[in-house]
Formats: C-alpha cells, sequence, structure tokens
C-alpha cells in the first residue's frame, strides 16, 4: 500500500472515528445532560434517538443524492457540519438547541461512512480492498467503543462542555486534514438507481431489515440506560460507571474477533442462537443487576454478544444486497439505527412507567420478535453470502 494511500485511509478512519464518536459518546452522560439541563433521563435520551432515526431515514436516500458529487467535497462538507453543530452544543443554553445540534449533522453521518468505505476500497490495487476497508471499520468499532467511556470521563471530571469540546476537536483536525492531505476524488462511475434499489423487491431482504431493526433495538435498549441502571440500580460511582463502560466496550472487540469465526463456520447457528442468549443475560441483570460483581460479570457477557450482534446485523443485510454494495450499506445504517430508536423509545417509555430495570424486560420483548423473525427469514431461504466487497 503506497504511503499516500495510507495517509488517505488514516484519516478516512480517524474521520469515521469522530463521527461515530459524536453519535455514541452521548449515551454515557445521559443522565448528567439531563440533570444539566434539566430534563427526564427519558428525554435526555432523544439526543441518542433522534440522531439514529434521522440517520436511519438518510441511510439509503442521502448518499444517492451525493453519489455524482466530488467525494472529497462531500467529506469536507460533512466534516463541517460535524464540527459546527458540536461547537453549537458547547454553547447550547437549553436543551432544544442540543437537540437541533445533534439532529442537524446526522443527516450527513451515512454520506460520509458510506463514502469512506467507498474510497478506501477504490484507493488501493483490488487485491488489497479488502484490507483498505477494514481498516476503516477500525474507526467504526473504536468510535463505538471509546467514545462513551471517554465522553463520560471527561464530563464527570471536567464538565459536560468540555466533552463537547472533546467531538469537536476531533472532527476539526479531520476536516483541517482533508482539506490538506486528501486529493480531489470526483465520482467516475457508479450503478443505477435501479439496479441498487431493486435488492428490496427481496422477501428475504425486507425480513433481515426487520430482523435487525428488532435485534438492535434490543441491545439498545438497555445500552442506552446502562449509566442509569448502574447509578441508580447497581448504586456504582460515576467513576465505577466510567470504567464499567469502557470494558463493554473492550469486550465489544472481543465479541466481533468471535463474530467473525463463528459467522464463517456456523452463521445459521450463531444467528439462531444469540437472541436466547441475550435474553438470558438480560434476565439474570434484571434479577441481580443490584449486586455490584454480578452486574460487573454480566456486562462483560452483554459486551461480548453486544459486539457479536453488531456483526450479526452485517451480515443479515449483506447476505442479500452483495449486488448493491453501497445501497446496502445505506440499508444496513438504516435498519440499525430504526433499532437503535425504537428501542431507546420503548425502554424509555417502560421508565417513566415504572423504573430502569424494565428496560430489561423491553429488550427481552424485542429478542421474543426478534427470535421469530429469524425463523421466518430461515423459511425463506439463505443464500449464504456472509459479506460483500465496496465497489464503485
Amino acid at each position: 500500500m503506497k504511503k499516500s494511500n495510507s495517509l488517505l485511509i488514516l484519516i478516512l478512519t480517524i474521520g469515521v472515528f469522530g463521527i461515530m464518536n459524536t453519535e455514541m459518546g452521548i449515551i454515557g452522560i445521559l443522565p448528567l445532560i439531563a440533570q444539566e439541563f434539566n430534563v427526564s433521563v427519558p428525554t435526555a435520551s432523544l439526543l441518542v434517538s433522534a440522531f439514529a432515526l434521522i440517520v436511519a431515514i438518510a441511510g439509503p436516500t442521502m448518499p444517492l443524492v451525493f453519489s455524482r458529487v466530488n467525494r472529497k467535497t462531500v467529506m469536507v462538507l460533512a466534516l463541517g457540519i460535524f464540527t459546527i453543530s458540536n461547537i453549537v452544543s458547547v454553547f447550547a443554553t437549553n436543551f432544544t438547541v442540543l437537540l437541533l445540534a445533534r439532529v442537524i449533522p446526522a443527516a450527513f453521518h451515512p454520506i460520509y461512512v458510506s463514502m469512506a468505505l467507498t474510497v478506501a476500497g477504490t484507493s488501493v490495487p483490488a487485491n488489497e480492498s479488502a484490507k483498505a476497508v477494514s481498516r476503516v471499520f477500525i474507526g467504526v468499532s473504536s468510535g463505538m467503543v471509546l467514545g462513551v467511556p471517554v465522553t463520560s470521563f471527561i464530563a464527570n471530571e471536567v464538565s459536560f462542555a468540555m466533552s463537547m469540546v472533546f467531538f469537536a476537536v476531533v472532527n476539526g483536525l479531520v476536516l483541517l486534514a482533508t482539506l490538506i492531505f486528501v486529493p480531489s476524488i470526483p465520482v467516475t462511475t457508479r450503478l443505477s438507481y435501479g439496479k441498487q434499489v431493486s435488492v428490496l423487491k427481496k422477501p428475504q431482504m425486507l425480513v433481515s431489515i426487520v430482523t435487525v431493526i428488532l435485534l438492535n433495538g434490543a441491545v439498545f435498549g438497555f445500552y442506552s440506560y446502562l449509566s442509569d441502571f448502574l447509578s441508580t440500580v447497581t448504586q456504582m460511582s460515576s467513576r465505577t460507571i466510567s470504567f464499567t463502560l469502557l470494558v463493554y466496550g473492550l469486550t465489544n472487540i472481543v465479541g466481533n474477533v468471535i463474530a467473525g469465526k463463528v459467522l464463517t463456520t456456523s452463521a445459521k447457528k450463531t444467528i439462531f442462537a444469540l437472541p436466547f442468549a441475550l435474553i438470558t443475560t438480560f434476565a439474570l441483570i434484571f434479577f441481580f443487576g443490584s449486586m455490584s460483581l454480578a452486574a460487573t460479570v454480566l456486562i462483560v457477557v452483554l459486551g461480548i454478544l453486544a459486539g457479536i450482534a453488531a456483526n450479526v446485523n452485517q451480515y443479515l443485510i449483506t447476505e442479500f444486497g452483495s449486488e448493491a454494495p453501497d445501497f446496502s450499506n445505506g440499508l444496513f445504517l438504516t435498519a440499525s439505527n430504526l433499532g437503535t430508536t425504537f428501542g431507546p423509545f420503548v425502554c424509555g417509555m417502560l421508565i417513566t412507567a415504572f423504573d430502569t430495570r424494565f428496560t430489561l424486560i423491553g429488550a427481552i420483548t424485542f429478542l421474543i420478535l426478534c427470535i421469530l423473525s429469524i425463523v421466518l427469514r430461515n423459511s425463506l431461504g439463505a443464500k449464504g453470502i456472509s459479506t460483500i466487497t465496496i465497489k464503485e
């Protein structure tokens, strides 16, 4: 891999990290935000669910709208909007302003992530494409793994405003690096809209989308309130919560490694067994989550299962969309973020009606529906394609 290409891929990786960090980092400080802006924790969770909903809507549409625009121009636009929005968040005086500063950049999230994957894959020889794309995925994983504990640490040790400064600095530095080091990348060829959208004609794809929504809804229905659960139910200190969230994130990486192996050797069994494993873990957390040691051990298990679930989500969508990889990327983002929207919304209603522990009941309900969806998907048949190649 040439030095110039390595630099480009590094910039893309950090850029994806910054955007994923902006999306996910807020989860760890929802209780602090609720206190800072005098709103309930379920209301504060709109910062997660509203962002995810916009990403879900923009997932398959925005990359198509900007498909003819120079890739560098689009990347600069997306990074610029994220940077400005994060700066606005630093000085937000009320919750409405903060929410708007989150919603606006969300529309540009799928543009940058999708294009980063495509540019990485096409900036190197064909035999190095998969390796380049995998490096960009490090940014996705790092944003999800490190965003929550780092943001939580900064907010608790310094202030909420400084955690927003962290978001702005990361995105601002990548914006500057993109302007200086990324060359012009005009679009030369692209798939027709019709060919890309035609993957939606497959019933297996439609059922797969529903399955991903339910699975991600279960995981994020509880994870969005994990810091609140550890505070109110387990009664951990702020520093212990930050450490626990970091452990959860790191175990996600372990789950990713495990998923790569089990999906290769026994994908169908893994997909079917995963919801049952999650249900068991959620049930144990419900009954033993007030005990610090038990809660910590179960959170580690949950982190591994959540890492596997992220890979399963990708497998479920890409299995039936390999002929239209860009559009499939968008559908994957849409389905995942719809789950991230509906999960916290439903579980937030359960907090209002009962208490934080009942987010687990909501998550289990999502998983029961997910099992039914998987059974239907299996009855429709599967092609057994586990990965896609990002192409122009």
